[in-house]
């Protein structure tokens, strides 16, 4: 056997195994790019931005190549196109190096062409095979490894910019993430259904399928429910505020509430005081911890399993810009599975809707969907969620006391509270004040 062939068997088996991992790469690309949501890669961006371990050159690396994948995703179909076309043309590469090799010790071209096309059949079906299981653990880490090859096989691809017309993005973000969701929904239903589970269990149940389709900002308490402390403020104060207000842990702040400098954890302070290593004449910038931050588009199953493996039960919420958006405890995650959980504080902290004759006397965060059933009224909002949010977006700036506004025959108007930041919302049909005028 001549050198020059050697050489050649060499190159054709090399290029043969590129050939077939490249196959399986594509396999599992074209599964994870419809599987990645914006979200994933929205709390990536800032795990990335607000990860003290990495370098300045790991960082803007790390985000490169997200902006990559945000690239590909923003054409989702022609993605997961081009990443099966190329599996294709990959896999006939297979088998024609399948082929050139087993007529190199057989020479007999019927052979060399029967091992390459069961050997191309053979790597077809392994990389269909395969293509869930590399893809499903972490997608975002299957694009991000290879989205540079990947973009170049995009802009590869024949016919790409008709091609994107073409095959519009039918499998859009809400839809899939619908999709999935009734499945799961109805999964559960049919386990609750044959296995005979207790009404709550099922609702249980339920209630962990949609975690995933609520974010951190439907949970958490909102910035103007904050109660801070400020940085001045000594070990006593900080002990008269605990002891006021029945919370655990407060916020310490500087200028302002986007100013966040720590939390305050009641038991530091009873430990320290106790032992006498912090009087209470002291300040409380000396026993502050540092703030667990998340952002407000986190969905709460992805905030329970960060706050399991930090060992956090309280967490700051902040939003697009970075300021303080609100507050997310581990009771609040919990009650979305198990329903609310009342304690004697929340009992003197929380009020109900109030039913005075045929109107309804409301704090300002009940929610939109608690005034429909009052009235039996569909008001088709999905940018706000309270009555508060209600009452601002139509008269188009925040509510002062006795400002009214009239929808869906109904006269909202804002009413003074216990709250003095947020007023209460009375609502009640147009008619009985017709009646009360004549």
């Amino acid at each position: 056997m001549s050198p020059l062939h050697i050489v050649f068997i060499a190159a054709c088996s090399f290029l043969t195994v590129c050939f077939v991992w490249s196959s399986l790469i594509l396999a599992a690309q074209e599964a994870a790019v419809m599987q990645i949501t914006r979200t994933s890669v929205n709390n990536f961006s800032f795990n990335a931005h607000t990860d003290s371990n990495l370098t300045q050159f790991e960082r803007s690396k790390k985000l490169k190549k997200l902006r990559k994948v945000q690239h590909l995703m923003n054409k989702r179909s022609l993605t997961a196109s081009a990443a099966s076309f190329w599996r294709v043309i990959m896999n006939i590469f297979s088998g024609v190096g399948l082929s050139l090799l087993a007529i190199q010790f057989i020479d007999r071209l019927w052979f060399g062409a029967l091992i390459g096309f069961i050997g191309a059949i053979f790597i077809a079906v392994l990389s269909a095979l395969l293509r869930p299981v590399i893809s499903s653990d972490k997608p975002l880490q299957t694009m991000l490894r290879h989205c540079g090859f990947m973009t170049l096989l995009v802009h590869l691809v024949p016919r790409g910019r008709a091609f994107s017309k073409k095959h519009k993005d039918e499998e859009d973000e809400e839809e899939l993430e619908q999709v999935r969701l009734e499945q799961g929904k109805e999964m559960v239903a049919r386990i609750a259904e044959a296995t005979n589970l207790d009404a709550s269990a099922g609702e249980m149940l339920k209630n962990i399928v949609t975690l995933s389709d609520t974010l951190t900002r439907e949970i958490m308490v909102p910035r103007t429910d904050i109660v801070c402390i400020k940085k001045e403020a000594t070990v006593a104060d900080a002990i008269r505020l605990f002891a006021k207000t029945g919370f655990g842990k407060i916020p310490v702040i500087g200028e302002d509430i986007d100013d966040l400098l720590g939390i305050l954890y009641l038991k530091d302070v009873i430990y320290a005081t106790t032992l006498g290593s912090v009087s209470e004449k002291e300040g409380v910038l000396s026993l502050v911890r540092d703030p667990f931050l998340v952002p407000e588009s986190k969905p709460v199953d992805d905030l329970f399993h960060q706050m399991q493996d930090r060992n956090q039960h309280f967490s700051v919420v902040v939003d697009e810009y970075g300021g303080i958006a609100g507050l997310v405890s581990m009771k609040d995650v919990i009650e979305q599975i198990v329903g609310d959980l009342v304690d004697e504080h929340d009992k003197s902290q929380h009020e109900l809707p109030v039913k005075i004759g045929s109107a309804w006397n409301m704090p300002a965060r009940t929610p939109i969907s608690d005034l429909e059933e009052m009235f039996d009224i569909d008001f088709q909002e999905d940018d706000v969620d309270t009555v508060y949010g209600l009452l601002t977006k139509l008269l188009g700036h925040i509510p002062k006391i006795n400002e009214q506004v009239v929808t869906h025959g109904l006269i909202l108007y804002a009413a003074a509270g216990k709250s003095r930041k947020m007023p209460n919302i009375v609502a009640k049909p147009v008619e009985e004040e017709e009646g009360e005028d004549e």
